[in-house]
């Protein structure tokens, strides 16, 4: 009985660490890693790290942008290009430092997409839903023209 006790629980610490180990993320597990801190701040990092800002302009309330964030920005290949290349920043338009950016990038529908250079001039801008490949040529065609 006591062998069958112990026998048990070494299956349930083996079978915990194995899920436990299985479902660990790791930062490209994660995604697009997305800017925590002010505009200021990621124009101050952008330039620091002379990068360029990729700027996901979007609304709570949009269902392309809720996709996005669902499928394209969570694709490993996507999150790798664009955590290496870019300072990734989401912005809901409608709140805090929102309305504001959305007037100078002239926002005009949801999702946007805005490339700013490390000056905080805009190099280009694109809208709507963009699946994985798409978005990943989009990254592509950026860095190549800057």
């Amino acid at each position: 009985m006591k062998t069958l006790s112990i026998t048990l629980v070494l299956l349930a610490l083996v079978g915990l660490y194995s899920f436990t180990t299985l479902n660990k993320k790791t930062k490209s597990d994660e995604g697009i890693i997305f800017h925590s801190g002010t505009w200021q701040q990621a124009l101050d990092l952008a330039k620091k790290e002379n990068k360029m800002i990729f700027l996901d302009a979007y609304a709570s309330w949009c269902g392309p942008c809720k996709k996005m964030k669902r499928t394209t920005f969570a694709d490993k290949s996507v999150a790798d290009y664009y955590n290496k290349n870019f300072i990734n920043v989401a912005i809901d338009m409608e709140k805090g430092e929102g309305p504001m950016l959305a007037e100078r990038f002239s926002v005009e529908a949801y999702p946007t997409f805005v490339f700013i250079k490390p000056d905080g001039k805009v190099f280009g801008k694109t809208m709507g839903f963009h699946n994985v490949s798409e978005f990943l040529e989009l990254g592509q065609k950026v860095m190549k023209s800057k």
